[in-house]
């Protein structure tokens, strides 16, 4: 294989009021799906949809906002592509759901390390996982 056949490109889809790269424009189902379908367009290869802003000094977000937050969004994509999607979630409950939704990738950048089911979820799903770097904590 050629570095050239293992290159992907991900589309990043923050599906948050706060996120730092795009403003919150993409905080509804209507206006994430159609960003997904653009970026689709464009030539993503993978869509990662995040609920929870990894800014620095950005607030938390419980379980059923984040919930709330990529569930429709992923179901949306999934009523016309069958694109692979990566969760971008450091909570186990978001995983698992996503996958349950159509997600076939966690991303997790706390390595897997924020919730003590994550790795348990990861294995369960059966598919890829993407273990962020970083040094110290969002926040």
């Amino acid at each position: 294989m050629t570095i050239a056949a293992a290159v992907r490109i991900m589309g990043i889809l923050n599906a948050t009021p706060d996120s730092f790269s795009d403003g919150g424009l993409y905080s509804t189902r209507q206006s994430a799906v159609e960003q997904a379908r653009l970026l689709i367009e464009a030539g993503a290869d993978i869509i990662d949809i995040g609920g929870e802003s990894t800014r620095p000094y950005a607030e938390p977000v419980d379980t059923d906002n984040e919930l709330a937050r990529v569930i429709p969004v992923i179901t949306g994509i999934r009523t016309f592509s069958h694109i692979p999607i990566s969760i971008d979630t450091t909570k186990a409950e978001v995983a698992r759901q996503a996958i349950a939704a159509g997600a076939s990738i966690i991303n997790d950048v706390s390595a897997l390390r924020n919730d003590p089911e994550m790795a348990d979820v990861v294995i369960d799903s059966g598919g890829e996982v993407i273990i962020m770097h970083m040094k110290g904590t969002p926040g």
